[in-house]
């Protein structure tokens, strides 16, 4: 069980790890799905898991890889510096990241939008190249959406019976349109693979950062472009889609609907057990993904 992670707990793992660190002031930043993120002085902070058992191995995932990516994106990523072992006082691993301001988009939402829209599409354009050999494969993320199926027809159920959708026959609609099209036929590209309202920073309502790359793997970039749908105003997915290159066929973009619409239900799910208080929900995450449904229909 993880020991209560406090601004003492973090100093003290500087100090047995990294003490060039300990003195700078530590000061709590955020509380995401998997992390808590500890500000570490102005330009640093300190990623510790704290609620899921799959954070280890996406902490460690991001550090092996994204160093070698972060120089060619276009956009501020948190750049892992430093790597704690796990230990005594603290039985899991950690991180020392760059520290990227902004308020999270499911908070604070993206209102300029053919700016965002521009550098959305910037910013998976160059992260989208072919990944080499030996990179990791995203579980259901990034290939077949049959893979997906049993889960999509069971959020579906659910979500429907808690009164989170008015037309599943809409939504079933849009994943069947995707599930048919034609598979992703190129290389396996990198992708962020978690580009959710919650890992997009905004300042003045312009796209500003991306964050939590733990889920970085290689697959079919309809993935990550279904992000398009999620992040940007009703007249910003035009945008995106004619600003990204190559230009994605019309089977990609069914396709990046279809997993845009999966998300949408998990949204809502999540969503709605934070407004009823159930363990794990997050009801920031309700209000784009009741605005992305609208855009898929």
């Amino acid at each position: 069980m993880n020991p209560e992670i406090t601004a003492e707990l973090v100093r003290d793992l500087l100090r047995e790890q990294h003490p060039d660190l300990a003195d700078r002031p530590v000061r709590l930043g955020a509380r995401g799905w998997d992390n808590q993120l500890w500000r570490l002085g102005d330009d640093l902070a300190v990623r510790l898991p704290w609620a899921t058992g799959s954070a280890d191995a996406l902490l460690r995932n991001e550090y092996a890889w994204l160093p070698g990516l972060a120089p060619r994106l276009p956009l501020p990523v948190p750049v892992p510096q430093r790597f704690g072992e796990p230990s005594e006082r603290f039985p899991r691993p950690w991180l020392v990241t760059t520290w990227v301001p902004g308020e999270p988009a499911d908070r604070a939402p993206v209102t300029h939008t053919a700016q965002s829209a521009v550098s959305l599409a910037a910013f998976l354009t160059a992260l989208h190249r072919p990944a080499p050999d030996g990179a990791p494969t995203g579980r259901d993320r990034g290939g077949p959406l049959a893979g997906r199926a049993e889960g999509f027809a069971r959020g579906v159920v659910a979500a429907t019976e808690q009164g989170l959708i008015s037309d599943p026959q809409a939504v079933r609609a849009v994943w069947h349109d995707a599930i048919t099209a034609p598979p992703w036929a190129g290389p396996a590209l990198w992708l962020h693979a978690d580009l959710h309202p919650a890992n997009v920073l905004t300042a003045g309502g312009a796209l500003c950062g991306v964050i939590d790359f733990g889920d970085l793997c290689a697959g079919d970039p309809a993935y990550d472009l279904s992000a398009g749908w999620l992040l940007l105003p009703d007249d910003g997915v035009d945008h995106f889609v004619a600003a990204y290159r190559p230009a994605p066929d019309a089977a990609t973009v069914r396709r990046a609907r279809g997993w845009a619409m999966a998300r949408v239900l998990s949204g809502l799910l999540i969503g709605d057990a934070g407004v009823h208080g159930r363990p794990g929900g997050k009801p920031t995450w309700g209000p784009p993904a009741r605005a992305a449904l609208r855009r898929l229909q």
